[in-house]
């Protein structure tokens, strides 16, 4: 299933311009766990992208995952996690998958990843169990203000990842039934058009399974928890020379399976 907000409601995604209202949840994680033979659907309605709101709104937690494709780690020269490099996003940068966003400064950078909608809670699940607490996925932009992040070595991450809409999601929430294969999903950047980023999710270093087990083994996973899982080679920053977001520009961050956000930096 494709779940998304719609003016509020949750609605069943049919194809790219078509959706049913789903009248007895509003919460999707509550509807991605009840399964489709549980909604009861009403009329179908046409919509666009801009149309979609965030699908999860609230989360209690967002978890982040830095360095986690080889590719980007030699990019950023740092040295491979023994364990998942993890920082937290706030949940005051979240906004929906058609945003106009701020830049905070000159620096600032793009990072397209896929994004883990936690399902069912848990501590210490086990690896082989951890795709069980999966509500579904989305594709999630990791906006980030080098400057801030870079200011101090070493790096620190959260609050350059956090500014006002600097965390994009959506378009919609993507149950694990609508994929195949996850690891031959790719995930694509473009700025005005151009590809900065390709790479497929066969190279995550830790996949979901993994970080939901490490995780738990730490804290309590609570449903609609969001995970960023991390981002590939050919951001700004690890081009030479550096280059970065201007007004104008129109990024767009997209997984195969699991559609694409569309943002306009407008200063």
């Amino acid at each position: 299933m494709k779940l998304a907000k719609i003016d509020g409601a949750a609605y069943l995604i049919e194809d790219s311009s078509h959706a049913r209202k789903i009248n007895n949840f509003s919460d999707l994680v509550l509807a991605a766990n009840a399964g489709i033979d549980q909604l009861e659907l009403g009329e179908q309605r046409s919509f666009a992208l801009k149309d979609l709101s965030m699908p999860i709104e609230k989360p209690q937690q967002i978890l982040a995952v830095g360095m986690n494709f080889l590719d980007h780690s030699k990019e950023i020269h740092l040295d491979l996690p023994k364990t998942p490099s993890t920082f937290t996003k706030f949940s005051s940068s979240l906004t929906g998958p058609n945003p106009d966003v701020k830049r905070h400064g000159p620096r600032t950078d793009w990072e397209t990843e896929l994004v883990i909608v936690v399902g069912k809670s848990g501590r210490d699940i086990k690896e082989a169990d951890a795709l069980d607490h999966v509500a579904g996925y989305m594709v999630g932009e990791d906006i980030s203000d080098r400057d801030v992040q870079f200011a101090n070595d070493p790096a620190q991450f959260s609050l350059g990842k956090s500014f006002e809409k600097f965390s994009p999601v959506g378009p919609w929430l993507s149950t694990p039934d609508e994929l195949g294969n996850l690891a031959d999903e790719f995930i694509t950047t473009r700025v005005n058009g151009e590809v900065v980023q390709h790479a497929s999710l066969d190279q995550l270093i830790f996949s979901p399974a993994k970080l939901i087990s490490y995780f738990s083994s730490i804290i309590e996973l609570q449903p609609g928890d969001l995970i960023f899982t991390g981002t590939p080679s050919g951001t700004g920053v690890g081009h030479n020379p550096e280059i970065y977001l201007n007004k104008g520009d129109l990024l767009s961050g997209e997984i195969s399976s699991l559609g694409s956000l569309k943002i306009k930096i407008i200063n």
